[in-house]
């Protein structure tokens, strides 16, 4: 088991990290950011849910499973898919992949508000300000990653207000762990995500005509590489593992963001970026450490 539990690790950090480098890509092909969102969530639902049909002979149809994946869709991936994809546009896929390592970070604030057993003690607050000073630093020296046209202020506001989302969607399907499926609750994120997703991409951006070949090959990659292999893998962890466990992914997703936006785009590693990825990697470090701690104790 603990071999899965790792291999599941690696393919969700894999997944995850590279997709900021094919949102990046896309872009140069002519995909817009909102029906980025909108034909990825379609692409990855039509594959779930063929599965779903065709390899276990049924769909889900309860009412409190579907439930269940609107909060998910909302919180897990509508929103974030919109934000994070919008702050592609003016930062590096490893400087976004930074700001996504603060998940732990944010998933442990609202732990202490919305479980009763994981209090949000002085270790926990240690990293969360070692963390925000990363973000300080990152803000300061206007550092984007990005040779020209980076906005870093207005790409961190996006990323954090997807951590956000996400960190309250974390403690949503942890508290809910016992009572779904994961194929079946990732199949409906997409489902209903893209149902949200189409008509907003219709209204605020029309019908994209001009998407190379290559684009829609990045699409396909974003939908079933970026999102259905890292969503279903995530999930079955957190059927396995305790939620702190599980969040070595986001220390995982940064790093492979790094290094793929530089082998891949040939993005920069400028001061900025280390400097204050160092503090927020750190940040996070510490407040696994310290609910390692917790539990033991």
């Amino acid at each position: 088991m603990r071999a899965r539990i790792w291999l599941a690790f690696g393919f969700a950090s894999f997944g995850w990290g590279t997709a900021g480098v094919g949102v990046r890509a896309a872009f140069d092909q002519g995909v817009p950011p909102i029906a980025m969102v909108a034909l990825r969530a379609t692409i990855a639902a039509a594959a779930i849910f063929a599965y779903l049909q065709f390899g276990r002979g049924a769909v889900p149809h309860g009412r409190q499973e579907w439930t269940t994946g609107l909060v998910m869709s909302l919180f897990n991936l509508t929103l974030p898919f919109i934000l994070f994809t919008l702050g592609y546009q003016y930062a590096s896929a490893g400087f976004m992949g930074l700001l996504a390592a603060l998940i732990p970070i944010a998933t442990a604030v609202f732990a202490h508000f919305l479980l009763p057993d994981d209090p949000l003690y002085s270790g926990k607050v240690m990293g969360l300000l070692v963390a925000l000073g990363g973000i300080a630093f990152l803000s300061l020296t206007g550092d984007s990653g990005l040779a020209e046209g980076g906005r870093p202020m207005l790409s961190i506001g996006l990323g954090v207000s997807a951590v956000v989302c996400i960190g309250i969607a974390n403690i949503y399907a942890k508290k809910r762990s016992t009572s779904y499926d994961p194929v079946e609750v990732t199949g409906m994120q997409f489902v209903l995500g893209a149902a949200l997703l189409i008509p907003l991409a219709m209204v605020s951006e029309g019908w994209p005509s001009g998407i190379t070949a290559l684009g829609w090959l990045l699409v396909v990659y974003l939908a079933l590489v970026g999102s259905v292999l890292p969503f279903l893998t995530y999930y079955w962890v957190l059927k396995h593992v305790s939620i702190t466990r599980a969040q070595i992914v986001a220390y995982l997703v940064p790093l492979v963001s790094i290094l793929s936006g530089i082998i891949v785009l040939d993005e920069k590693l400028g001061t900025g970026i280390a400097v204050g990825g160092a503090l927020i990697l750190s940040g996070v470090l510490i407040t696994g450490a310290a609910e390692r701690r917790f539990v033991r104790a």
